[in-house]
């Protein structure tokens, strides 16, 4: 197969890798694994270690050791298990509390700089003038030519009350203009609504977060005393990377019956073997009441419709996977990532945890979607043309070492044989260059235009014909087209 486009930007909440995982915290316990230690080995891991201390060319600490020996161990598992290290471990946390400490601005790189592709309302940035299509140059006095989006992100982050100064050009500007900004911490809204025309509305979950069913609740019920006739909806998961598993949970559960199963999970531990229901104990840890109690009944009723894509991943999936096993949502766009499992945060100190999968999630019928994803009732493209950059993500299945969902007799290798894909890569790549960025919910959202005209049984432009999947044998889907894995733009 060809070669797939990497990430050009990961999410703005301090999550890793760009895939956020479906997560539950658990304090680390001891456990009694029942097996003597392996002796041999560890006389083994305990001889390199001293030899690295005697023999290599310079001196290493202890610590640095011991750290990238655990890192390593975690890592070699699969993709989603890792040693979170302080800072990896603090932007975990704040990222799922929907906060961060930066500028707020959501960024891209378009020819090597970094392009402000919006600034986050109230933030340092969105006070300090900073517009959609500036280019930062300079990050104070270093250039960011030759920066890595995930660089220049770090760079822009910091302790709050720092400053940073930005060389920005701008169109229409003969002169390059220099903003300093305080960093400050950032509370970003994962969830976004509008009413796209009379008795139409949008409703979009960019992040499944800890305020995210709350945030929920309050923008339906704002659409409603809006519109208290509403004659159909449209949930967009798209390039929603996943979340807090009670998010995923509520979220479901403002649209299905009370009690209904919404997701399962099962591994090796008793505790990894559970049913989540759509209860409020499930998806709310308030005292002060059920989020989703003063909703109004038509939500449970209203024709609905799930925007998916590439970047649909996780508990995303759980949402449009629960929705579409009870036919309460049609869903369309494109096939989701895969990420089928859950990871459990262990923690080992006051500081760092272990982010370790413990089980794969079935969809309440019973389906893994691990390294498989949601298969959209129906198929749209991302624009009219075709799927675009959409097309050269990464899924799951392409990560290396990923965990395999357990039902797929295909060995993993099955794909071999198929054409060589690198020039249609190569010319769709180009074609993304000289498009702009796609803003969901925009007059120009392709996909979101379609749902609207199924919510009005009016003809919906289909995803053009795919090449067979020889991996799956699933002649509806292309591994060419669909399964493979990007985010673009960052919050920080």
């Amino acid at each position: 197969m060809g070669n797939k486009l990497k990430n050009i930007g990961l999410i703005g909440l301090g999550m890793l890798a760009g895939v956020a995982a479906s997560m539950q915290f658990d304090a680390i316990a001891q456990k009694n694994v029942g097996a003597p230690l392996p002796i041999d080995e560890l006389r083994q891991l305990a001889d390199v270690f001293g030899l690295i201390k005697s023999d290599y060319v310079e001196s290493v600490e202890d610590k640095k050791l011991l750290t990238e020996a655990i890192s390593g161990m975690v890592a070699s598992l699969d993709p989603h298990s890792a040693y979170l290290d302080k800072k990896a471990f603090k932007e975990l946390r704040e990222g799922t509390q929907g906060k961060f400490v930066g500028l707020g601005i959501e960024v891209g790189m378009e020819d090597g700089y970094v392009k402000v592709i919006s600034p986050i309302e109230d933030s340092p940035a969105y006070k300090a003038g900073l517009k959609a299509g500036d280019l930062i140059t300079r990050l104070d006095s270093t250039p960011v030519k030759g920066m890595t989006l995930d660089e220049a992100v770090k760079k822009m982050r910091g302790e709050p009350g720092t400053k940073i100064t930005l060389t920005v050009a701008r169109k229409d500007e003969d002169k390059p203009l220099f903003i300093t900004i305080v960093r400050q911490e950032i509370r970003v809204q994962s969830v976004k609504s509008k009413l796209i025309e009379p008795g139409y509305g949008w409703l979009r979950v960019s992040q499944f977060q800890e305020p995210t069913v709350e945030d929920m609740a309050k923008k339906l019920s704002a659409m409603y005393e809006q519109d208290p006739h509403l004659k159909g909806l449209v949930l967009d998961l798209r390039n929603d990377p996943g979340g807090v598993l009670p998010g995923a949970i509520g979220v479901s559960a403002a649209f299905l019956p009370k009690d209904s199963v919404v997701v399962s999970t099962n591994g090796q531990l008793p505790d990894s073997k559970q049913t989540f229901y759509a209860r409020r104990e499930f998806y709310s840890a308030r005292a002060n009441g059920d989020p989703l109690s003063k909703l109004p009944e038509a939500v449970k009723k209203v024709p609905l419709v799930v925007l998916v894509n590439t970047g649909s991943a996780s508990a995303s999936e759980i949402v449009a996977g629960a929705l579409q096993d009870y036919k309460r949502a049609t869903v369309i766009g494109t096939l989701t990532f895969g990420k089928g499992s859950v990871q459990t945060i262990r923690q080992l100190s006051t500081d760092t945890a272990v982010k370790l999968t413990t089980a794969r999630y079935y969809t309440p019928s019973g389906r893994s979607i691990q390294a498989k994803g949601i298969v959209p009732d129906i198929l749209v493209d991302e624009t009219a043309e075709g799927d675009g950059f959409n097309s050269l993500r990464l899924r799951e299945a392409d990560l290396q070492k990923h965990l395999l969902n357990e039902k797929d007799k295909v060995a993993e290798d099955a794909a071999a044989g198929q054409i060589d894909e690198l020039e249609e890569e190569k010319r769709l790549a180009a074609l993304e260059k000289k498009r702009k960025p796609l803003e969901f919910g925009s007059k120009d959202d392709f996909q979101l235009a379609q749902a609207i005209n199924f919510l009005k049984g009016k003809p919906v432009q289909v995803a053009k014909p795919k090449l067979e999947n020889k991996a799956t044998g699933d002649g509806s889907l292309s591994d060419k087209k669909l399964e493979k894995k990007e985010k673009s733009s960052d919050k920080k």
